[in-house]
């Protein structure tokens, strides 16, 4: 098993197949509605929590890459109108619609929502603590309404706890940028030099816990992005550059967090003999054909594909220890569609949180 993480027993939640509605109380949402068409601001009835979910108040939601692939219809949205948003901080409001029972989040505790928002728990994949590929599992914000929103219903088993006194802003980017980034890392097993390729908001929170273990970092960006670089600098990396230069040493280990899928054998030729490339997005454009001489002495490419509930807990623990703090830039809900078209123009370093 995965890092010693239980498998799924017992009862689980049904699949999530629609949500039952408070009646009368409504909520304001940014609702995705087709591609090509940008965010719709509306008034939809605030759901109820069905058996085994929590309804929550959304503080703040983090925006991510992920979003503009799902508004460009790069990953589908099956089910559309759907409210995006995937890195969730809520207050619990009310869970299974009753009163409060034993072993869940009490009323008003801190929790965080992440992309996996449900797995049937007894596929094969679950039970041997790989949740993350499960074939039936649903992700918030495209299967399931997420968190650009003033409410949302989520899965209990899939809430995070979360400390109180700490900024909600500073948290939401941990639920997935965080949490794909340090996922990607573990898969650089014990490599102490690495490279980050794309230094947005999984790096920026990456290069933190990294530079906490003691691994040395070294920040690719886009050619001329000297914000991006001078931030690598300032949280520890010892170069940062445009992705196409060579760092000034082999590199043991490169994520790749850019869609870019050029960049694979770029981040190959920066490597030394051994080392592996991960590849951190869910989505990436066609990798290049590419000769063998840069797969040959025990090079790989591998793939990160969402998360697992233990992933979560071993990260929010680790930037705990770490002191990793996120910069952000903030937007209201009402302009969740310009947080996104500022990611897809990199007109901000880190990560974009929309607070309500």
């Amino acid at each position: 098993m995965d890092r010693g993480e239980a498998p799924n027993s017992g009862a689980h939640p049904a699949e999530p197949s629609g949500a039952t509605r408070h009646p009368g109380a409504t909520m304001r949402a940014m609702v995705f509605e087709e591609v090509g068409r940008p965010l719709r601001e509306r008034e939809l009835p605030i759901p109820a929590p069905g058996p085994g979910q929590l309804l929550l108040r959304v503080r703040a939601c983090g925006v991510c890459r992920t979003d503009l692939h799902l508004l460009d219809g790069e990953v589908e949205i099956a089910s559309p109108p759907r409210v995006l948003g995937h890195q969730i901080v809520g207050e619990v409001v009310a869970q299974r619609g009753t009163a409060e029972e034993p072993g869940l989040p009490a009323h008003g505790q801190l929790v965080g929502v992440p992309w996996l928002g449900w797995t049937d728990g007894d596929c094969e994949y679950c039970t041997s603590g790989r949740e993350n590929l499960c074939p039936r599992a649903r992700f918030t914000g495209r299967d399931i309404d997420g968190g650009f929103a003033e409410y949302t219903v989520a899965d209990t088993r899939y809430c995070f706890p979360l400390e109180p006194g700490h900024p909600d802003e500073q948290l939401a980017p941990l639920l997935c940028a965080g949490l794909i980034g340090y996922r990607a890392l573990r898969m650089c097993g014990e490599a102490r030099r690495i490279g980050l390729y794309g230094f947005g908001a999984s790096a920026h929170i990456i290069a933190q816990v990294a530079r906490w273990q003691g691994r040395e970092v070294f920040a690719f960006t886009r050619a001329g992005d000297v914000r991006a670089q001078e931030l690598a600098l300032e949280l520890g990396a010892s170069w940062a550059g445009a992705s196409e230069d060579p760092p000034p040493k082999p590199l043991q280990a490169a994520i790749i967090f850019a869609p870019v899928g050029a960049l694979v054998p770029v981040a190959l030729r920066a490597l030394a003999p051994g080392g592996t490339v991960v590849c951190a997005g869910i989505h990436m454009s066609d990798i290049p054909s590419l000769p063998y001489e840069l797969l040959w002495e025990e090079r790989s490419v591998r793939s990160v594909a969402n998360l697992t509930r233990s992933d979560g807990h071993e990260l929010l623990q680790l930037a705990r220890q770490a002191g990793v703090r996120t910069h952000v830039t903030t937007y209201p809900l009402e302009r969740t569609g310009d947080a996104l078209e500022d990611l897809r123009a990199g007109a901000f370093t880190g990560a974009a949180v929309v607070v309500l």
